[in-house]
């Protein structure tokens, strides 16, 4: 009569997570249990197979190296585990009252998100969202992220990238410092207060004030002067107060722009950005209704918004 296996999904956990620590301290650090909690559900897992799953040497430490029946089989078990991940978050996707996991930059969040996530939230009262914001690139499966907006060239491993919003790059700064100063030819913001934003690498193609004044026919400029700030909200807010003239990226700086705190410089240079901002999310989760329903609100958001900038009239 062949066996009938238990429930062994803990057991399977602990086998998992012992083989990539090669321990079961390590395994039993990350899964909050007990070392001999964890030793004893794989020796119960090994009993039921009526085969060991590892080698155990002692050297101060238990070390654990695995047998070749269990790396042969250890793949297989983790996409298992994976896939069973998956189904139980659809599971409670659609069983609870709905939390959305977001992740953004901090000057999108502040810049564009947040002033109009209220008209999300009428929409979708029954969604609670849940804003990550980190300059450093989020991991969703670790992280249990749902869904972000990234700025770059729309490649992420593991992720759908689709296309939000493309920006041009131009200068700006305070009503009272365009007074001040004198700041109608391209080769006059060598002699003032540049602010440098340094929240994106150049070398992703990001524009900095080199680029630009190249762009604007001043070769070779490589302006030192000024603050630098590794946040773009802060770039902006540096400029509205009046500290000196930022190289703006249209999609964050629009409300500042339409609310006159800040003033657009030399219009008649242009400089669309190679990089763009993109809704991505994993291919897993793209049926999931309240993502669905938060993907769809971005793109009518950005296409309301991408009408009113077409509209605005730059002095």
């Amino acid at each position: 009569m062949q066996k009938k296996a238990p429930v062994y999904l803990n057991a399977l956990r602990a086998f998992e997570a012992s083989a990539r620590h090669g321990s079961f301290s390590g395994a039993a650090e990350e899964l909050n249990v007990t070392p001999a909690a964890v030793g004893q559900l794989v020796r119960g897992l090994e009993e039921w197979l009526g085969m060991p799953l590892f080698h155990r040497s002692t050297s101060g430490r238990t070390r654990l190296k695995l047998t070749e029946p269990a790396e042969n089989a250890l793949a297989d078990i983790r996409a298992g585990l994976d896939r069973l991940g998956i189904g139980l978050q659809r599971l409670h996707e659609s069983t609870t009252s709905g939390i959305l996991n977001v992740t953004v930059s901090p000057a999108f969040a502040a810049k564009w998100l947040m002033p109009c996530i209220d008209r999300f939230q009428k929409r979708c009262p029954d969604t609670d969202i849940r804003i990550e914001t980190n300059l450093k690139l989020a991991d969703f499966k670790a992280q249990g992220l749902d869904i972000g907006v990234r700025y770059g060239e729309g490649n992420w491993p593991e992720l759908i990238a689709e296309k939000l919003m493309e920006e041009d790059v131009f200068p700006v700064c305070s009503p009272g410092f365009y007074a001040a100063h004198s700041l109608d030819a391209p080769q006059d913001l060598l002699d003032t207060t540049l602010i440098h934003d340094q929240s994106v690498d150049p070398s992703t193609g990001f524009i900095t004030w080199p680029v630009w004044l190249e762009a604007a026919g001043i070769k070779g400029a490589s302006p030192q002067r000024g603050m630098r700030i590794n946040n773009s909200a802060a770039v902006l807010q540096a400029a509205v107060e009046g500290r000196g003239v930022a190289l703006a990226r249209s999609i964050l700086a629009h409300e500042d722009l339409a609310a006159g705190r800040l003033k657009r410089l030399l219009p008649d240079v242009r400089m669309n950005s190679t990089l763009a901002y993109y809704v991505v999310y994993r291919a897993d989760y793209a049926a999931l209704p309240k993502l669905r329903a938060f993907r769809d609100w971005l793109f009518e958001e950005a296409e309301a918004r991408s009408a009113s900038r077409d509209s605005f009239s730059f002095p």
